[in-house]
């Protein structure tokens, strides 16, 4: 099936259910909400002209200044008709989002995964705890929010058997940074070229 027939067939059938759809990069983008996720999945998945049975991946992003900050799509791919289909819903922090593990099992580890690093929950999931981070960690590593920097180090500790959380053990001449043109040479140099001219 060609994807401009797809489309076409999708606003047909599912026309109060998807939001807009998009054909682009040969692939078919559709968005809807994340109540009606679960009537477009088995969609997609159990028409006998869609074929949509392997799920490739669920990618978060987060858009901080928009006014549904987090986005999801859910990548899906046909084998019989060779073809692609990303399913976007946009939505708030607070709200939670229908898992997908009935529709499709191998949903569980990524849904797991954009829990840990996002925060996103997932309703009726059934095992929601994080896989990649501590269970301690604090924070969700990939929001944009989530500092870069700070003076704390996560380890293993073979003494205390467990992931633990200590101050870095710099040198303080590590800590001083030389932020100037490295064009412009260090200070240093500066000086031994000051006196070289004043000689």
């Amino acid at each position: 099936m060609e994807l401009a027939d797809l489309n076409k067939l999708l606003n047909s059938e599912l026309t109060t259910k998807i939001n807009s759809s998009l054909i682009e990069n040969n692939e078919l983008l559709v968005s809807t909400e994340s109540k009606n996720l679960h009537s477009v999945l088995l969609f997609l998945k159990s028409n006998t002209q869609c074929k949509f049975k392997q799920l490739i991946d669920i990618v978060p992003v987060d858009y901080p200044n928009e006014e549904k900050r987090f986005k999801i799509y859910y990548l899906l791919l046909s084998h019989e008709n060779n073809s692609r289909v990303k399913i976007s819903i946009s939505f708030n922090i607070e709200e939670k989002i229908p898992s997908i593990t009935k529709i499709y099992p191998s949903a569980n580890w990524m849904e797991r995964e954009a829990f840990d690093m996002y925060g996103i929950k997932f309703k009726n999931h059934p095992d929601l705890r994080r896989i990649l981070t501590d269970y301690g960690f604090n924070g969700y590593p990939l929001r944009k929010d989530f500092p870069l920097t700070g003076f704390n180090e996560v380890r293993y500790s073979e003494k205390d058997k467990k992931v633990i959380y200590e101050q870095v053990k710099l040198e303080q001449d590590y800590r001083d940074f030389d932020f100037d043109s490295p064009w412009e040479g260090t200070k240093y140099m500066k000086q031994i070229k000051r006196e070289n001219k004043n000689e």
